[in-house]
C-alpha cells in the first residue's frame, strides 16, 4: 500500500495500457438483512455508482486469499432506485463509502488505482489466473508476494490501530478531514 499513482501512471503509459476510465469519483452504499445474515457468512449486497454505470453486487469474503472473495454483479439503472429495492425486500444500509478510482487495462490485466479517505493510495489488480497478476504486478514494479487479498479493511487495519468489524461498523467513509476518534488511533 502508499502507491505511487504517477509513477504507475506513467509505466502504464510507457506500456501502452489503455486508459479506460480517469480517476473518477464512485459512491456505495452496503446492506444486510436487520439480524446480519450476510455478515455472519462474511457476506453483503453493495450499490456502487462507478461514473459511468450503477452496480449492484453480492459479495462473500471467504477468507484473505487470491480467490478468497466470491463475487456476483449486475448493471442496474439507478443507484437510487437500486438502494429503494433492497430497502423494500427488507435489507438495510449499513453503510455509505466514497472512494475515487481511475481504470486501466494492460493486456487483459485490469490496473486500478483506487483512493479511499484516511489511508494511502494504493493499486488493485484483476485477472482471470495468478500467473497473469504476477507478471502485471512484475511489469508495474509491484511486490506480489507483499500483496493483500480481500476487502479495503486490511489497507485501514495498516494505517490504524481497529479491528475489521470496526471499519465494517463505520456508518461512513467519506473524503473529509480525518476523523478525530480514528485519528487517535493511527499507528506510528
Amino acid at each position: 500500500m502508499n502507491a505511487d499513482h504517477e509513477k504507475i501512471r506513467q509505466k502504464l503509459k510507457d506500456m501502452g495500457a489503455k486508459l479506460e476510465h480517469p480517476l473518477r469519483m464512485m459512491v456505495r452504499n452496503n446492506f444486510d438483512y436487520p439480524d446480519l445474515r450476510l455478515e455472519k457468512i462474511g457476506g453483503w449486497i453493495r450499490v456502487r455508482d462507478e461514473g459511468d454505470k450503477v452496480t449492484m453486487s453480492y459479495k462473500q469474503l471467504n477468507d484473505r486469499s487470491l480467490h478468497g472473495t466470491k463475487e456476483v454483479n449486475l448493471v442496474v439503472d439507478d443507484f437510487n432506485t437500486a438502494r429503494d429495492f433492497l430497502e423494500a425486500i427488507g435489507l438495510k444500509l449499513f453503510n455509505y463509502q466514497e472512494t475515487k478510482r481511475e481504470s486501466w487495462s494492460l493486456g487483459k490485466v485490469q490496473v486500478e488505482l483506487d483512493e479511499w479517505p484516511w489511508i494511502k493510495p494504493f493499486v488493485e489488480l484483476e485477472a482471470d489466473n495468478e500467473e497473469e497478476l504476477k507478471a502485471a504486478a512484475e511489469k508495474l514494479s509491484l511486490d506480489f508476494e507483499t500483496a493483500v487479498h480481500g476487502s479495503v479493511e486490511v489497507a485501514y487495519l495498516a494505517e490504524y490501530d481497529v479491528t475489521e468489524a470496526e471499519v465494517d461498523g463505520w456508518p461512513e467513509i467519506k473524503f473529509s478531514p480525518v476523523p478525530d476518534w480514528l485519528e487517535s488511533r493511527r499507528k506510528v
